[in-house]
């Protein structure tokens, strides 16, 4: 199958480029800035373990149909990418996005219609070093995928077939709206805490009322998601307690893009559980003070 991954920043930089490495028909959709960065230097990926160099393929507009689409991008990029993918995507071609949050899955679903479009998510611990290399931070590399409706799909054996075996976790998944608010719960309760804070998780669970915050913060996120449907099952659910209650230096993608003076995911991880918890009568003044002190940041990024 031919696949196409737009962007090739920290997230598809790594899973397109374990893609390739296992000899997938892998081509890259990226900007002439990193086109020429890849050129140049070469995809590489720096992991625990070692280091792997490919020679990608790369475009920076799309001139033909692929089988698959993986959309790998922040949600500031989202638009834009959007605007591009049209002449790559045919009559059966599937669109799986790795973004955070779920506004996108809005956004490609009008562009593109529902017959396209898949539910995905991907957890890597990852980043781009000032080379422009992904960095692997930690052994975490998981990639899921299926058809949003959890019913079955003519499309998904040969979508599963050219995703897995390619040196990360990845699986099909029936249950994937599921999946993708259980990530959203944590990615925001991470994400609110330590760009509020300016701090990592352990170092908030130090911090005097720094645990009782914590707690107070996830429960309001877990009743907004509950309240729209989506309470997290019990794994979800502990995995999320465990990483709270950490004394590791735990951050999240959003905060060290704040410290990096980057810009962030406000909007997708943080913005949209205020809006969703509004519009089921949640209270949540921590989401909310989240969202403004993000929203100043943003701010000022542009004066």
């Amino acid at each position: 199958m031919r696949v196409l991954v737009a962007g090739a920043g920290a997230t598809g930089g790594y899973f397109g480029g374990r893609l390739a490495q296992a000899g997938r028909d892998v081509t890259f959709l990226v900007r002439e800035r990193r086109a020429a960065r890849l050129a140049s230097r070469g995809l590489r990926i720096r992991t625990p373990v070692g280091e792997t160099r490919l020679t990608p393929q790369t475009i920076q507009s799309p001139a033909g149909a692929y089988d698959v689409v993986l959309v790998a991008v922040k949600s500031h990029a989202l638009d834009t990418v959007t605007a591009s993918l049209g002449p790559a995507i045919g009559g059966r071609t599937v669109i799986i996005p790795l973004l955070n949050g779920m506004r996108h899955l809005g956004t490609l679903t009008s562009a593109f219609g529902p017959e396209h479009v898949w539910g995905g998510l991907c957890m890597i611990h990852g980043t781009l070093d000032e080379h422009g290399d992904v960095v692997q931070m930690t052994g975490l590399h998981r990639l899921v995928f299926g058809p949003l409706d959890g019913g079955p799909d003519d499309r998904l054996d040969a979508v599963t077939t050219a995703l897995t075996g390619a040196g990360f976790d990845s699986r099909a998944s029936r249950h994937i709206v599921a999946e993708m608010w259980e990530k959203w719960v944590l990615l925001a309760t991470l994400g609110a805490a330590t760009t509020l804070m300016r701090g990592a998780i352990g170092a908030i669970n130090a911090a005097p009322g720094g645990p009782e915050f914590l707690r107070a913060l996830t429960a309001e996120v877990i009743a907004v998601a509950t309240a729209a449907g989506h309470p997290p099952r019990p794994p979800a659910r502990e995995l999320l307690d465990a990483t709270i209650a950490s004394t590791e230096p735990t951050t999240s993608s959003m905060y060290r893009d704040l410290v990096a003076g980057l810009p962030v995911e406000a909007d997708a991880i943080v913005g949209d559980l205020v809006t969703e918890a509004g519009r089921h009568g949640v209270p949540v003044p921590l989401l909310a003070a989240a969202r403004a002190n993000l929203a100043v940041y943003t701010d000022s990024r542009a004066t």
